[in-house]
């Protein structure tokens, strides 16, 4: 993964250096601090930031992802699309169940490790989903359908219903599929790795 150096007067300055000389728009550039180059006595104070092109950075987690898959002995493929701005990485391999693991926490680990290698190579978040053989989205499918469901329970029941224990991930599918329904609200309660979420019924 290519990272680019540019300077400039102010921090905007040396964007806009950026992104004429990697002609890409500044929306597909990751764009971090650099080192701060101190004025002298007849030179003026330089700021200095590092490009990165988003594509690059797609790029990088497909090809650490084979590696890696490679490396924990599975013989597998890694489809690439990208959705509403987010790559997605699809999994296709000799062994899909060990790879996702009991309600995918395989999935979620190897979704961790790739995420901590990143961060040590742009130093930021950087959205991305990993899945394998659209497990991952059947599973948010599912969990929408369980909300609409439990909602309409609690809905007519009047009566709170408390959720099996999920991790971050899917309880805010849970939360986001409900934020704006008129006659429930949600919650999470208790501590990781028991933390879940509870469907209660919206106060008149």
């Amino acid at each position: 993964m290519e990272k680019h150096k540019f300077t400039g007067k102010t921090r905007e300055e040396a964007i806009q250096q950026a992104v004429e000389n990697l002609q890409e728009l500044e929306e597909n550039l990751i764009i971090l601090d650099g080192e701060e180059q101190k004025g002298g006595l007849f030179k003026s104070k330089k700021v200095e930031i590092i490009a990165i092109e988003k594509r690059e950075v797609t790029k990088y987690i497909k090809e650490f992802l084979i590696e890696l898959l490679k490396k924990l002995g599975f013989k597998a493929n890694v489809e690439v699309k990208t959705k509403e701005g987010t790559p997605n990485y699809t999994i296709y391999s000799d062994n899909d169940s060990l790879l996702i693991g009991k309600n995918g926490k395989n999935l979620n680990a190897l979704s961790l490790i790739v995420k901590e290698n990143l961060q040590k190579e742009i130093k930021e978040n950087y959205r991305f989903i990993i899945d394998v053989s659209d497990y991952k989205e059947k599973n948010d499918q599912r969990l929408v359908r369980l909300a609409k469901r439990i909602a309409r329970e609690v809905k007519f029941s009047k009566i709170a219903a408390k959720l099996d224990p999920m991790n971050s991930y899917e309880r805010r599918i849970i939360h986001n599929t409900l934020t704006n329904n008129k006659y429930v609200i949600t919650e999470s309660e208790g501590e990781e790795p028991n933390r879940a979420v509870v469907i209660k019924p919206r106060e008149d």
